[in-house]
């Protein structure tokens, strides 16, 4: 049985040094920020669209266009401002009046890869646009629906909703979002690299692709077939429940919560950390993958109450307080 899976995790870690050139390209770019690139590649693998939050100028949009650049897909960059319409997203219907009829003019949502830059700048109108073709992979333009090119994956950003201009996102479009990250600032070390790198008017970096659609899709497939003991998925599901009824688990914090994760934040966390552990080299999930991307996962599902926030406690403060009472397998 050891040998078995020894061989088994031979083989994981032979497919997973495939990834291995798409992680020098982007470092030729990107400096430090390693669980940022981790967490790309997690959504690459998954097909999981990701929630970059940070201040200006950590390098959100350049490392999502730089892992863009290193694969052979089609990319197309939105910057989203208050005065966007929902049809400069997905597309709209133009009259020929010659003869009579309508044509379609599609969206800068048909890409494969598609940065949603600054989303929180645009109202929810414009915001929502995005519902159908994050969920069900497609879009409806007029009378006609248009499948969307696999794969197909939503990258977005946005600045803390305390700065000047922003829209906070619609619940329903927030739990869209497999993953959200919070960036902070770099080391002193980081950004000395930065500014030796980064610092000359015209920087010398450019990135190759160098990963295609067919081997994506061949990467996922040995993804689905890591395996997940029943006793991990019942951790799993224990986590998510302990987010809405944190009492059943000795917890106090009910009037903390308004809502809590929802059932499809179960699927993220056993893809993710499926992932996680194929990222580590390894057939088989851990409680430690399930916790490595856990806050990730959950923290924009756990929705704070007014009293929360009067006691300054966040959706991080209270997923700790699950993650150390949640028994672990």
């Amino acid at each position: 049985m050891p040998d078995a899976l020894d061989e088994k995790n031979r083989l994981i870690q032979a497919t997973r040094a495939k990834l291995d050139p798409l992680f020098e390209q982007v470092r030729r770019v990107i400096i430090g920020q390693r669980e940022l690139l981790d967490r790309l590649m997690l959504g690459l693998l998954t097909g999981g669209h990701m929630l970059l939050e940070g201040v200006p100028g950590l390098a959100k949009t350049l490392a999502v266009r730089t892992l863009a650049q290193g694969l052979h897909l089609s990319f197309q960059r939105i910057q989203f401002t208050p005065d966007l319409l929902p049809a400069d997203v997905i597309g709209t219907q133009i009259y020929n009046p010659r003869s009579g009829d309508f044509s379609i003019k599609k969206g800068p949502i048909f890409a494969n890869f598609v940065l949603a830059d600054e989303i929180n700048r645009a109202p929810a109108k414009v915001q929502s646009a995005l519902l159908e073709a994050m969920q069900e992979k497609q879009v409806t333009i007029g009378d006609h629906t248009y499948a969307l090119e696999q794969p197909f994956l939503v990258l977005a950003t946005q600045n803390p909703i305390e700065q000047e201009g922003t829209y906070p996102l619609p619940e329903a479009q927030v739990d869209r979002f497999m993953l959200k990250l919070q960036l902070t600032y770099p080391s002193k070390e980081e950004e000395l690299a930065i500014l030796n790198r980064m610092a000359l008017i015209e920087p010398d970096v450019s990135v190759q692709p160098v990963l295609s659609a067919a081997e994506i899709f061949e990467l996922r497939k040995t993804i689905d077939a890591i395996y997940i003991d029943d006793k991990v998925k019942k951790y799993i599901v224990e986590l998510v429940h302990a987010t809405r009824r944190p009492k059943d688990f000795g917890l106090n914090l009910e009037s903390f919560i308004q809502y809590g994760a929802s059932p499809r934040a179960t699927i993220f966390l056993t893809r993710g950390a499926k992932a996680q552990a194929f990222l580590e080299g390894r057939s088989y999930v851990t409680p430690q993958d399930v916790k490595t991307i856990g806050y990730d996962v959950l923290r924009h599902r756990v929705t704070i109450t007014y009293e929360a926030e009067a006691e300054e406690m966040t959706s991080e403060h209270l997923l700790r307080k699950i993650f150390d009472s949640v028994k672990v397998p």
